[in-house]
């Protein structure tokens, strides 16, 4: 048996409903956030989970909660799973950002890999500090199934160091709703996306929400 690594955006805030800027900011769920947490934890509570580990942030782990209580298993909080660091920019929204910070932003937009938001974090430094924690969940399981919840830009992230792609495309290749699911299995010819951005698990009136 492989190792399966199955990563989980977290659920709905503010902040994802609305599109500003929130990487270190700490907003709570929101209430349809609350209910993809918990349709989730319905939808894979009898998978066979060898561990779970979580973004360290109140909405990753909120997202994780139902899901552990659930089956009994800890989350296992790591620093390397957090959203990419906005800088300046967080609490803004992209017009402002636009507006006041002109020539970062088009640098970010056109090559993130290397280009920072002002004062935030690269892709580089984000794949840097989340693949110390992929490494670790691959030594200690060698098979089963692990989830991982963790943030839009990270997961968008990790999957592009898995699978190849080109870290400064994460944006454009990769989409990441609200609560989805991606799965990867490691297998001899190493990671292979099984599943990306999946939410069928989750009634329509969860799906629908504008700008999730």
């Amino acid at each position: 048996m492989s190792l399966t690594l199955y990563f989980l955006r977290h659920g709905e805030t503010s902040y994802s409903r609305t599109g500003g800027y929130c990487g270190e900011l700490d907003p709570e769920l929101t209430p349809e956030g609350l209910q993809m947490a918990q349709a989730f934890a319905t939808a894979y509570q009898k998978i066979s989970w060898n561990g779970i580990y979580v973004s360290p942030m109140k909405r990753t782990i909120a997202t994780a909660k139902p899901l552990c209580d659930a089956v009994g298993i800890d989350m296992q909080l790591r620093d390397g799973l957090k959203e990419i660091r906005y800088g300046e920019w967080e609490d803004k929204t992209a017009d402002f950002v636009k507006q006041h910070y002109g020539e970062d932003y088009f640098r970010w937009m056109t090559e993130p890999a290397w280009n920072p938001p002002t004062g935030g974090e690269t892709a580089v430094q984000i794949a840097s500090r989340a693949s110390l924690v992929i490494a670790e969940i691959e030594k200690k399981y060698t098979s089963g199934n692990v989830l991982v919840v963790s943030h839009k830009a990270t997961i968008r992230i990790i999957l592009c160091s898995l699978l190849g792609i080109d870290l400064g495309r994460y944006r454009d290749r990769i989409d990441m709703p609200a609560a989805s699911i991606s799965v990867v299995k490691f297998g001899i010819h190493g990671p292979l996306l099984q599943r990306l951005g999946d939410r069928s698990y989750m009634d329509e009136s969860l799906r629908s929400l504008p700008g999730t």
